[in-house]
């Protein structure tokens, strides 16, 4: 990482935290130096440093989200990098993983580069970039350098950006071939579409209602399970994005730890928090690909997360314009607009008592650093990069259009109030947000990855 401000001169020591890490939770002061962790001890004394009173609140590594859509470039209308990664900022996320489909693809290496680019100069958090598969890109998909980029990306149904990787032989070629981990969108198309046209058959007025049954369990399961088994046919580093339904559940194991595992799966923050009893509310602000499911899937989620079988905790951010969504069911667009909140969101279950603090940790920092090989990140030791948040459970956090950072300008959680302030956020060692003011735009750097 290269810098030539003067956070390289100066020591940050942070006195009497609550430090979250590693499946414990210990009191300590930290020392910054130089941009990483220097020392962590029960006290710090004697030291040079500009110090941050913990007073007793929780110090945790930065949230790492490895499933966003930032629309840059091609969509500025709906967000752009430096919206974003400061919207993730203020939510305590220094470290994101950004998806192909935007516009254009991403599925050039020289389309790939700009994009990193565009963020060196722009971005307010850690940044990586998915390589976009296509049908017909697998020379230059091999191009890709597995310690400068955190995956490669196939859309193994369609989604925003019309990159479907439909092919099965494009899709053994690269289960065989790929040096690094793939991750996958995994919805079968066949299934959609004739789901789809059902229903459009009934002569009904589709709403937000339909997106389950359109988007079903079966059409979930049957592409997940292809996706598996072509990474066990061919012991590909595979890992399942936004994992949805009961029934994928069985596809994934909590029978090794995830550093020995080569098949991997993620669960986000919506289909964790919203069920479809919700889309009468909500309607298609929380229509999304793969689409929220019935109750029974929240709960069977939650319990495999607990349980291992889903390792990690991401937001699938992806961001449209009020107006957008405001549409005909079939014409409004998936996704919404989550990443400013997803901390605080799990924050509201451990409130409940359905899982600890500790665990948070452990699928939203520790376990995305180790699925993806992130180098010296996602966890407070001495030596790595000091992405650190610093978190007042004290108090709580209502959400409103006013305070909502994202270029779109709304939430589906605006009236909600959650647990939780992020007091202070430090990326790459440096202070770039403390609660009431303005973020700034730190030494942001480019994700490397131990291949």
């Amino acid at each position: 990482m290269h810098c030539d401000r003067d956070i390289w001169t100066m020591q940050i020591l942070i006195k009497e935290a609550r430090i979250i890490n590693e499946g414990s939770i210990i009191e300590g002061d930290v020392l910054i130096r130089e941009g990483r962790i220097a020392k962590i001890a029960p006290s710090i004394q004697q030291v040079e440093a500009t110090e941050v009173a913990a007073d007793g609140r929780y110090l945790l590594p930065g949230i790492i989200d490895d499933q966003v859509h930032f629309r840059e470039p091609g969509m500025p209308h709906k967000a752009n990098i430096a919206s974003e990664s400061r919207a993730a900022l203020m939510g305590g996320t220094t470290s994101f993983m950004e998806m192909p489909n935007t516009k254009p693809n991403a599925v050039t290496q020289e389309l790939l580069e700009e994009k990193y680019q565009r963020a060196a100069r722009t971005s307010f958090a850690n940044y990586s970039f998915f390589m976009g598969a296509t049908n017909d890109n697998y020379d230059e998909v091999m191009r890709t350098k597995a310690e400068e980029v955190c995956g490669i990306k196939v859309f193994m149904g369609s989604s925003t950006g019309n990159m479907l990787v439909d092919n099965v032989a494009s899709l053994e070629r690269l289960f065989a071939g790929s040096p690094m981990l793939i991750a996958t969108h995994c919805e079968d198309e066949e299934t959609i579409r004739n789901n789809l046209e059902q229903a459009k058959a009934s002569g009904r007025n589709l709403t937000a209602r339909d997106h389950p049954i359109i988007r079903n369990e079966f059409g979930c399961y049957k592409s997940s399970s292809l996706a598996v088994a072509l990474a066990a046919k061919h012991n590909a580093r595979l890992h399942v994005l936004h994992i949805t339904t009961e029934e994928e559940l069985e596809l994934f194991t909590n029978a090794v730890p995830l550093e020995q595992k080569r098949i991997t799966a993620e669960v986000c923050v919506h289909h964790l928090y919203f069920s479809a009893d919700d889309y009468a509310r909500l309607g298609n602000k929380i229509k999304c690909n793969p689409a929220i499911k019935e109750p029974r899937h929240k709960e069977a989620l939650f319990k495999a997360l607990l349980d291992n079988r889903l390792d990690i905790i991401a937001t699938d951010h992806a961001p449209h314009t009020a107006e957008e969504k405001a549409a005909p069911y079939l014409e409004a667009p998936s996704g919404l607009p989550l990443v400013q909140h997803s901390l605080q969101m799990m924050l509201a279950f451990y409130r409940q008592g359905m899982i600890s603090l500790e665990r948070i940790v452990e699928k939203m920092c520790h376990a995305p650093a180790a699925c993806f090989r992130l180098r010296n990140r996602g966890y407070i030791r001495e030596g790595y990069w000091a992405d650190l948040v610093l978190l007042d459970l004290e108090s709580d956090f209502l959400i409103t259009k006013e305070n909502v950072a994202f270029r779109c300008g709304w939430s589906p959680l605006e009236g909600v109030r959650l647990p939780g302030t992020i007091d202070r956020v430090f990326l790459n060692g440096e202070i770039v947000h403390t609660y009431g003011e303005e973020p700034k735009r730190g030494n942001a750097a480019r994700l490397e990855f131990n291949a």
